[in-house]
């Protein structure tokens, strides 16, 4: 079944894992999502003999997803990145739509309590910290960064005067506004925090 991607230009590559790739970048989604989706494409392929994928369709898919489920015992997690990937792939680069698929042996949830760190906890382990570590680690704690957006910013993207931190190229090529912490010095003071462990050990 073909589907309606008429907005999508002409992929240029010519090798099957180039052409994700080649498309993942158009849509500007991240590196990392890259990354898996590439894992998970060249798994499938592999899984099949190195077959073309446009020759299996959802078929194939089932198969392979209901191996991950059964003969590897993936996470449910990781199940349903690999499902991700493939539709992706079946959709936005062979522009098919896959069928409805019932055998893919969708791992069962279990459910548990996160483990969360306390605020005690949290302070503990950066007052340990120095230098760059230090300030890396407050930065997504107290603005709500992902890590992969604090190891992209530029001196340039904070605006000490507006009390903001611009974020370029996020998640899905995405760019925003966040908040700098309004504890004063909590980026550029030395730490302040109650540090429960011996004093040699808590940098000044």
């Amino acid at each position: 079944m073909k589907s309606g991607t008429p907005s999508l230009p002409p992929l240029k590559s010519v090798k099957v894992l180039d052409q994700l790739r080649e498309r993942i970048r158009y849509l500007h989604y991240s590196i990392r999502t890259e990354e898996v989706y590439v894992h998970w494409v060249r798994a499938f392929i592999r899984f099949h003999g190195l077959r073309h994928p446009a020759t299996l369709g959802g078929a194939g898919v089932e198969a392979f997803l209901f191996w991950l489920a059964n003969a590897r015992s993936v996470a449910a997690s990781t199940h349903r990145q690999a499902l991700s990937a493939l539709l992706f792939f079946y959709r936005k680069v062979l522009g098919t739509d896959l069928p409805r698929m019932t055998e893919t042996g969708v791992p069962r949830t279990k459910r548990r309590l996160p483990v969360v760190l306390s605020p005690g906890e949290v302070a503990r382990i950066r007052c340990l910290l120095e230098g760059e570590h230090r300030l890396f680690a407050r930065l997504p704690y107290g603005t709500g960064m992902r890590i992969n957006e604090g190891l992209q910013l530029r001196v340039t993207d904070i605006d000490f005067s507006r009390g903001t931190i611009i974020v370029r190229e996020g998640k899905g090529g995405k760019g925003r506004a966040l908040m700098l912490p309004q504890r004063p010095g909590l980026l550029t003071s030395p730490c302040q925090e109650p540090c429960l462990v011996r004093p040699a050990a808590c940098p000044p």
